[in-house]
């Protein structure tokens, strides 16, 4: 499986191919296919309307509606980098994919996940400071400092995700390149090498602890410090209104940390190939569609500002 291309100066480069194995279905691929186009325009729907919000309303020029947007492009990123060639096999049948392909749909995988454990961490310390400490919260959060943040976040992404593809793209792979997934993942890669790679394996497990379960312990301890202040507020509708800012982020973090802590962190076997695809679409597709109904469908703000450019359209007209 491999593709030979010609060079400037005539002679003849291979292309490695790999296999996606994706859902392998005797019928109902049709309707599968449907039902995942569905969730991917539902996805960009919602997400590119959080984005176009924040973007041209005024009201919604503050540090949380700045990392929610930033989280929406994470979302429409990561979905837009594995869907449609998910669609494409699942219509054609043809599971190939190009070796620049794989790495390039890699780096795009890389980047949004760690961009989304970033972005949360930084939600997290956003409402930490906004319940923790309303009389200084615009003094702490500050332009600069939610901007700053945020560049911080998307700069360590773009050089991991590129240190992590470039280290891949040097790996030799066995004849039999067969991704069991329905994208090109890191780990299925990695097992793929006939390359010596215990010493990657051994750096992917540490940045698994450094970037996942630190930036999830940094959300647990903002959250202890946020539900500490709540319970010291007297009025039980301060309480309600408090616990209120947090529940939408919250359910975030339940969504995207629940399966991905269970599939990296379960014994690997066999049988549970078909299982761990689903996780993967669970987080990788699913999740990215929830996120924008999560944080739109109890919020004021963002159904006000719908309200605000319906009737600046209206003036217009």
């Amino acid at each position: 499986m491999n593709n030979i291309n010609v060079c400037s100066n005539g002679s003849f480069e291979y292309e490695y191919e790999f296999y996606i194995a994706a859902f392998s279905m005797s019928s109902g691929q049709l309707q599968l296919c449907l039902g995942i186009l569905i969730i991917y325009l539902i996805t960009m729907l919602g997400n590119l309307t959080i984005i176009f919000l924040v973007c041209l309303v005024p009201k919604l020029h503050t540090p949380m509606y700045f990392f929610l947007s930033n989280l929406a492009v994470v979302d429409v990123t990561s979905t837009s980098a594995s869907v449609p060639k998910l669609l494409f096999i699942t219509l054609t049948q043809d599971h190939r994919i190009s070796f620049s392909c794989c790495m390039t749909q890699l780096f795009f995988f890389l980047l949004c996940v760690n961009g989304e454990v970033f972005m949360l961490t930084s939600m997290a310390y956003d409402r930490y400071v906004a319940i923790w400490k309303p009389l200084q919260y615009f003094i702490i959060m500050r332009k600069n400092v939610y901007i700053g943040m945020a560049a911080a976040c998307w700069l360590f992404d773009v050089l991991n995700s590129l240190l992590h593809t470039l280290l891949t793209s040097v790996l030799q792979f066995f004849d039999s390149r067969v991704i069991n997934n329905f994208y090109c993942d890191l780990n299925s890669l990695v097992d793929l090498s006939t390359t010596d790679t215990q010493g990657r394996k051994v750096f992917m497990l540490f940045e698994l602890y450094v970037i996942f379960i630190v930036q999830l312990i940094l959300i647990f301890i903002s959250y202890i410090f946020i539900f500490s202040a709540i319970l010291k507020i007297r009025s039980s509708a301060g309480r309600m209104k408090a616990f209120s800012c947090c529940t939408t982020h919250l359910i975030t973090v339940i969504l995207f940390y629940g399966p991905a802590i269970f599939l990296y962190m379960k014994s690997e076997s066999e049988d549970s190939k078909h299982q761990d695809m689903f996780l993967s679409m669970l987080y990788m597709i699913v999740v990215p569609m929830l996120n924008p109904l999560v944080y739109s469908l109890r919020n004021k703000d963002v159904w006000e500002a719908i309200t605000i450019l319906k009737n600046q359209r209206m003036l217009r007209l």
